[in-house]
C-alpha cells in the first residue's frame, strides 16, 4: 500500500501548527536548543561508548588473545546490554519520566567507563561492557523521546536530529582520542596500556551528562499524563509562548483520554501499523551495515593496506564525512521532509555498497574503496541515521510513547548484535573469502538498502509540521 506523502484527515491535510507566533506571543527557541543540547549529550555518549570499540579492539584483541568469534562478542556485547537498556528504559521513563532515565543512563556510563579500564580477564571486561550497554539503550530511547515531546512542531525535526548530531559527534571525539592515544606509545604500549586509557576517558563526559542532568525540565507530555498540568503549562509557555501552550496542553490532554496506556492499545485497529513501521525502520536502520564501518572501520583499513596509525587516521576522516553530512540532515528534515531524505539516502547507500562489494571481489583496494566507504557514510548521515530516530520518537502515542519506543529500539540492539557479532566471522570465514573475496557482506547489506527504499516508499507517510497528537490521531483515523 502506497501511503501518501503528507497525514491527512479524511480528504483534508491536516493544518500545519508549527507556524511562529507574532506580537510578543512567541516561545524560546534559545531555551528549547539549550535543553536539547543537555539531552543530546546522553546521544554523544551512545556514540562514545559504542564507537571507542574502533580504535581499541586490535590491541584488546591481541592483548587477551581473542579468535574471530570471540572478537565479535567482544564488540557485540555491549549491544546485548543496550537491548536490556533499552527494554527497561521504555517502562522507567513512562513511570518516573525522562530525566530520571537520563540520570540513570549517565550513572551506567560512568561505571562501564571506569569498569572497562581496569579488567584483568575479558570476562570482567565484558561484564563492564554490558554495563555501559545498559546506558546506551536508556539514552538511545530517552535523549530523542524527551527532545522530541519537548519541541514546538515546527523545528521538532531539527532538535531530535540534533540527537543524532550528538552520536557521530561522540563517535568523532572518540575516533580523534583513540588516535592520540595510540601515538603516546608503540603496538606494545597500546596493547598493555594504551586501550585502557581509551575505554577511561569516557569518564569525564559521563559526568557531565550526570550533573546538567539534574537542570533540565521534565518532559511536559509526560508531566500532563502524571496531572501536574501547572508544572507542564509553565514549560510549554516557555517553549511555544502563552498562547500556544494553552493549545498545545488543551492537544495533549485530549490526546491522554483517548489513550489506555497499555501496549495492547498498539494492536488496535489503526495502530498495529505504527508498531510494524517502527520495528521494520529500526532493524533495517542497522542491517544495512552502518555498523560495520562504525565499530570495525579501523580493522577493515587495516585490510586495505593502511598501518595502524593511518587507519585510525582514516576512522577520523569517516567521523568528520558522518559529522558533517549530519548538519545537513539537520538543516533539511524539517525541510524536505522525512520520506525523501530516507529514499533518497537508503538508495545512495545500496549504491555504494555494491560499488564496495565489486571493489572487494576485485581485489581492489585503497582510494576507491575509502569514496565507496565514505559515500555510504555521507548517505546515512544525511537520512536515515538521523531520520529513523526523528520518525520513532514521533509516531507512538503518548502515553506508551516509551514503552513502544522501547520495544522498536530493543529490535534496532538486536539487529546490531547480529550484524556485529556476524561481521568478523564473514570476514574470516575461509569459504566466504575464497568465493566472494569480502564482497558478500557488503552486497547482503546492499540488499537491505533496497528493502528500506521499498518499505518507506509504500508504508511510512510523511510527518513534516505536525504535532504529535496530530501525528496520533491520524493513526487513529
Amino acid at each position: 500500500m502506497n501511503q501518501s506523502p503528507e497525514l491527512t484527515a479524511g480528504s483534508t491535510p491536516i493544518p500545519d501548527r508549527g507556524s511562529v507566533l507574532t506580537g510578543g506571543q512567541e516561545g524560546s527557541l534559545t531555551y528549547v536548543f539549550l535543553v536539547t543540547i543537555v539531552a543530546a549529550l546522553g546521544g554523544l555518549l551512545f556514540g562514545y561508548d559504542t564507537g571507542v570499540i574502533n580504535g581499541a579492539i586490535g590491541p584488546l584483541k591481541a592483548h587477551f588473545g581473542l579468535n574471530p568469534r570471540q572478537e565479535g562478542w567482544a564488540t557485540a556485547c555491549a549491544l546485548l546490554g543496550c537491548a536490556l537498556g533499552a527494554a527497561g528504559a521504555g517502562a522507567l521513563s513512562d513511570r518516573f519520566g525522562r530525566k530520571k532515565v537520563l540520570v540513570l543512563s549517565a550513572i551506567f556510563f560512568f561505571v562501564s567507563a571506569v569498569g572497562t579500564a581496569v579488567p584483568q580477564t575479558i570476562a570482567a571486561f565484558i561484564f563492564y561492557r554490558i554495563l555501559g550497554g545498559l546506558g546506551v539503550g536508556a539514552a538511545s530511547i530517552t535523549s530523542p523521546m524527551y527532545i522530541a515531546e519537548i519541541s514546538p512542531a515546527r523545528v521538532r525535526g531539527r532538535m531530535v536530529s540534533v540527537n543524532q548530531f550528538a552520536i557521530v559527534t561522540g563517535f568523532l571525539v572518540v575516533y580523534f582520542v583513540n588516535y592520540f592515544i595510540a601515538l603516546q606509545g608503540d603496538g606494545a604500549w597500546n596493547e598493555q596500556v594504551g586501550w585502557r586509557w581509551m575505554f577511561g576517558s569516557e569518564a569525564l563526559p559521563a559526568v557531565i551528562l550526570l550533573v546538567l542532568s539534574f537542570i533540565v525540565p521534565e518532559s511536559p507530555r509526560w508531566l500532563t499524563k502524571q496531572g501536574r498540568e501547572n508544572r507542564a503549562l509553565g514549560i510549554l509557555t516557555r517553549v511555544n509562548g502563552p498562547t500556544q501552550a494553552q493549545v498545545e496542553l488543551g492537544e495533549i490532554k485530549d490526546a491522554l483520554r483517548h489513550e489506555t496506556g497499555s501496549l495492547s492499545q498498539l494492536f488496535q485497529p489503526g495502530m498495529r501499523i505504527v508498531l510494524v513501521i517502527g520495528i521494520v525502520l529500526a532493524v533495517l536502520q542497522q542491517v544495512t551495515g552502518i555498523n560495520v564501518f562504525l565499530y570495525f572501520g579501523t580493522e577493515i583499513f587495516k585490510k586495505m593496506g593502511s598501518g595502524t596509525n593511518a587507519a585510525l587516521l582514516q576512522n577520523i576522516i569517516v567521523g568528520v564525512v558522518n559529522l558533517s553530512f549530519t548538519i545537513v540532515a539537520i538543516r533539511m528534515v524539517d525541510r524536505i521532509g522525512r520520506r525523501p531524505l530516507m529514499m533518497i539516502g537508503s538508495a545512495g547507500m545500496g549504491v555504494c555498497l555494491l560499488a564496495m562489494g565489486l571493489a572487494a571481489y576485485a581485489q581492489t583496494t585503497g582510494l576507491w574503496m575509502l569514496l565507496f566507504i565514505l559515500g555510504y557514510i555521507a548517505c546515512f548521515a544525511l537520512s536515515v541515521g538521523p531520520v529513523t530516530w526523528v520518525i520513532l520518537s514521533e509516531i507512538f502515542p503518548t502515553r506508551i510513547r516509551g514503552r513502544a519506543m522501547a520495544i522498536a529500539t530493543v529490535c534496532l540492539w538486536i539487529a546490531n548484535y547480529i550484524v556485529s557479532q556476524t561481521f568478523p566471522m564473514m570476514d574470516a570465514n575461509p569459504w566466504l573469502v575464497s568465493t566472494f573475496h569480502r564482497g558478500l557482506p557488503f552486497w547482503l547489506y546492499g540488499a537491505f538498502c533496497a528493502v528500506l527504499l521499498v518499505f518507506v516508499w509504500a508504508f511510512v507517510p510523511e510527518t513534516k509540521g505536525k504535532t504529535l497528537e496530530e501525528i496520533e490521531r491520524h493513526w487513529a483515523r
